[in-house]
């Protein structure tokens, strides 16, 4: 019988210790895990504002650079255009100045051969006035 008596013993010592300890485990690690969670969340509220100001800064400079760049752009366009209209305004000068030339000297020769034609139009006139007065007067046309 003493067996028996230290068996059930021995069976109820077990049973309320598991009893007892699963008790006391399950609300640790229930009250853990609250704890852990709240570790949890502060962490990853810690690394949520670690990312955010990090996406800032590079957002920052991304943006600082950017307006250089633009900046940068905009000088050189300026000076690429007014480059470039200096280099117009000349070849728009120098054409003006060839034109002008050619111009004068069309109208030069074309003033010399009207020239040239009313001379010879007057001189045709002239000797047809004379034909003619010749013949009002009877003279005989030279052959």
């Amino acid at each position: 019988m003493k067996m028996k008596t230290i068996r059930i013993t021995s069976l109820l010592a077990t049973t309320l210790g598991l009893g007892l300890g699963f008790g006391t485990a399950v609300g640790q690690t229930a009250g853990q895990d609250v704890k852990d969670a709240g570790h949890d969340t502060k962490a990853a509220a810690v690394d949520t504002g670690h990312a955010t100001k990090k996406v800032a800064h590079k957002t920052a400079h991304g943006t600082t650079v950017a307006a250089k760049d633009t900046a940068h752009g905009a000088k050189v366009g300026a000076k690429d255009t007014a480059h470039g209209t200096k280099v117009a305004a000349k070849d728009t000068a120098h054409g003006t100045k060839v034109a002008a030339k050619d111009t004068a000297h069309g109208t030069k020769v074309a003033a010399k051969d009207t020239a040239h034609g009313t001379k010879v139009a007057a001189k045709d006139t002239a000797h047809g006035t004379e034909k003619v007065g010749d013949k009002i007067a009877g003279k005989p046309s030279p052959q």
